[in-house]
């Protein structure tokens, strides 16, 4: 089979297509023939070799794809073959067939693109287990979303909405901004109109408010735009630090939370399936039937072809990309 390599840290120009051996599951796993792999910043980092649970070089980045299940390993339970299943495999998606657990799998509706299925496990996944599970999001709070332009963001807003809260996002640029209002975002501040050294944020959105601050912040930037979003928060406030696009890892500072009474929460989505699998299955199911019902419309704005499959990843390492960015193999094919 053929998949894009990465033989040492580096950039997307870095990945080779190569053809290699087919692989075989074992126990507990599925070999997944790959329609659409879904591209994320973690892939980005995967590369440099700087990601938390970068594999060892070489290896085919992509953590989440949409397939047909073409075997599973000896003595595994065979409900899966032959079906078509979202997985989260971590990495090696970009690749005509890759491994991944079981218990990383749930079954995609009929009638749901695999591109749109493909969008789902990682952004939406990520966005509906921290707003519902550790942040505790009410009906009527106040979510702050940074980042709002790109797949965390984006899905951020719109399970927020389904879920009651009212909405503010950060987003740059004239189509980021658009894509947070079609998403359903109440109000959409551009930070780039800001002196966020200061308190122009805050002033803003309290001026909007009339004077509520932020009960939940998603934040996957990070850097000063964190540091802004923080002047924010209402007591007993919530925040997720949920990636840090921006290249600068947030410092919350002790006496800030003490005064506020907020909660920082850490969130890694990709360390639920071995540790509480049965949420995120039950997770991906709900977000599933969501999208085949068309209560959630993921926003993919890129589908690159497999043979280039580079260019996927330079958009999102170019901030190019406004919304989810996948790879699709059906139309390479």
């Amino acid at each position: 089979m053929e998949r894009w390599t990465i033989h040492r840290p580096g950039a997307p120009a870095n990945l080779v297509r190569e053809e290699v051996e087919r692989p075989v599951p074992q126990l507990g796993e599925a070999l997944i023939r790959v329609l659409a792999c879904g591209i994320n910043f973690s892939d980005l980092l995967m590369l440099k070799g700087t990601y938390q649970s970068t594999p060892p070089f070489p290896f085919a980045p992509g953590g989440e794809v949409c397939g047909i299940v073409e075997s599973v390993g000896e003595g595994s339970d065979p409900a899966y073959m032959g079906s078509r299943v979202v997985a989260y495999c971590g990495h090696g998606g970009l690749s005509e067939a890759v491994i991944a657990p079981l218990a990383a799998c749930a079954p995609v509706p009929d009638g749901l693109d695999p591109v749109k299925a493909a969008a789902i496990p990682i952004a939406y996944g990520s966005s509906e287990l921290a707003l519902a599970r550790r942040a505790r999001l009410q009906p009527g709070e106040w979510l702050l979303v940074g980042g709002a332009g790109g797949g965390i963001g984006l899905t951020a807003i719109e399970i927020g909405m389904r879920m009651g809260a009212r909405v503010i996002a950060l987003a740059r640029g004239p189509a980021k901004r658009e894509a947070a209002l079609e998403m359903g975002a109440e109000y959409v501040i551009d930070p780039s109109d800001l002196q966020l050294s200061g308190y122009a944020l805050r002033d803003m959105i309290l001026e909007y408010t009339r004077g509520a601050r932020m009960d939940v912040i998603v934040d996957p930037v990070g850097g000063e735009l964190s540091r802004a979003m923080m002047r924010t928060t209402a007591f007993e406030a919530r925040v997720l630090p949920l990636g840090f696009a921006s290249g600068e890892v947030p410092i919350f500072k002790a006496n800030h939370l003490l005064v506020k009474n907020v909660d920082v929460i850490g969130f890694w989505w990709g360390d639920y399936f071995p540790k509480a699998p049965d949420a995120v299955r039950e997770s991906l199911s709900r977000l599933l039937g969501w999208a085949a019902e068309g209560t959630i419309r993921p926003y993919v704005s890129d589908t690159i072809p497999f043979a280039r499959a580079p260019e996927a990843l330079d958009l999102l390492a170019e901030r190019k990309a406004t919304g989810k960015v996948v790879v699709s193999l059906e139309r390479s094919r």
